[in-house]
């Protein structure tokens, strides 16, 4: 098999990508798993928030912002967003209102807006109305067909066990296949650097960082239809409402080699002790728990860009839990980038984001 481009990962990161390059050339995706998104894309909180993160991935948001609206039909709905804490939580309370440009609101507000959370020890709230629920499996899907359409391929269930240099790129085997390609792009999220073990280059130290999520009944008596997402000042723990059930996660960033990740029971334990905290309804029930893996650069920032010791091994790795929300835009970027056009987000961003930052 020869293609032009060879993608290895099927998260949110290799298929957008995918989908960009497929304008540019045929496209091979391999996953490992047998269907797409079965990690860290698959298990995320999925909010959008043009102001979440460091300010280059701000900047992505932004930019990324129109295609999650209108793409396809768009993939977003309204769900405010609402940063509460305690009082011995105010500098970071106060931090969180600057980084999400939040509008201070009273706790009797707060209350208003989330009946259960408890008048004590709440002291503190800030609330925002430019968040978003991200539609994941609809914009995955979305990305996918992009793909096909443009007569590129999506493997899935084909684990990359082997990859050569070759004279004309790389050559990839997956169980008794090899396929050829000029590019290799590598969006493996967690195993990114395996990947790059496996192709001669050395790894840039990502880590993958654990992240877990409870499923609870929704409070008897409530519509939470309407609720607000809640952080803990300080990402001590959140609450989201989905599909009638409240998901409550730790916020934890606890290092691990890749794997298949699932919640730890103990961290689990105490994250819903922090929401319980602020909250009058006890927690009697969890219905399911399951984790994904976010997995950071050092520095972290994400990761695109050509590798420094061979051009035609392209990163597309290192998101950080900021890979569906900017996914339109850091996507767009790597095609920029591999098709040698000139863009305002090619000059503000592709140094920021560079693997030849790590030296």
């Amino acid at each position: 098999m020869e293609t032009d481009f060879i993608v290895i990962g099927g998260g949110i990161a290799g298929v957008s990508v995918g989908a960009r390059l497929s304008h540019l050339g045929r496209v091979t995706l391999f996953e490992a798993e047998k269907a797409l998104g079965c990690h860290a894309s698959g298990r995320s909180a999925a909010l959008f928030d043009e102001c979440l993160g460091a300010p280059e991935i701000v900047t992505l948001n932004r930019a990324g912002r129109g295609y999650h609206e209108t793409a396809n039909g768009g993939v977003l709905t309204p769900r405010d967003l609402m940063v509460i804490a305690r009082a011995e939580d105010h500098a970071a309370f106060e931090r969180d209102c600057r980084h999400m440009a939040l509008a201070q609101i009273s706790p009797a507000e707060a209350r208003a807006r989330v009946p259960i959370l408890a008048p004590e020890p709440l002291a503190f709230a800030g609330i925002t109305d430019r968040a978003w629920n991200i539609d994941t499996d609809r914009l995955l899907q979305n990305f996918a067909r992009e793909i096909r359409a443009r007569g590129s391929s999506i493997e899935t269930g084909r684990r990359v066990t082997a990859i050569a240099r070759v004279a004309a790129g790389w050559q990839v085997r997956t169980g008794d296949d090899i396929a050829e390609g000029r590019i290799l792009v590598n969006a493996a999220g967690a195993w990114a650097d395996e990947v790059a073990r496996l192709a001669g280059l050395t790894p840039l130290g990502l880590t993958p960082m654990r992240r877990s999520m409870a499923q609870l009944p929704a409070p008897a008596g409530h519509d939470i239809r309407t609720w607000p997402m809640v952080i803990g000042a300080g990402e001590r723990w959140y609450c989201k409402p989905e599909a009638g059930k409240l998901l409550v996660s730790p916020a934890e960033e606890d290092p691990m080699p890749p794997h298949d990740a699932y919640a730890d029971d103990m961290v689990l334990a105490e994250g819903l002790d922090r929401y319980q905290e602020m909250v009058t309804e006890p927690v009697t029930r969890v219905e399911a728990n399951w984790a994904g893996l976010r997995t950071f650069a050092p520095d972290r920032l994400l990761v695109i860009g050509p590798d420094p010791r061979d051009p035609d091994f392209f990163w597309h790795a290192g998101q950080g839990g900021f890979g569906i929300q900017t996914s339109p835009a850091a996507s767009e970027l790597a095609a920029d980038i591999l098709g040698d056009r000139a863009s305002e987000l090619r000059r503000s961003l592709a140094p920021a984001f560079s693997p030849a930052r790590f030296g």
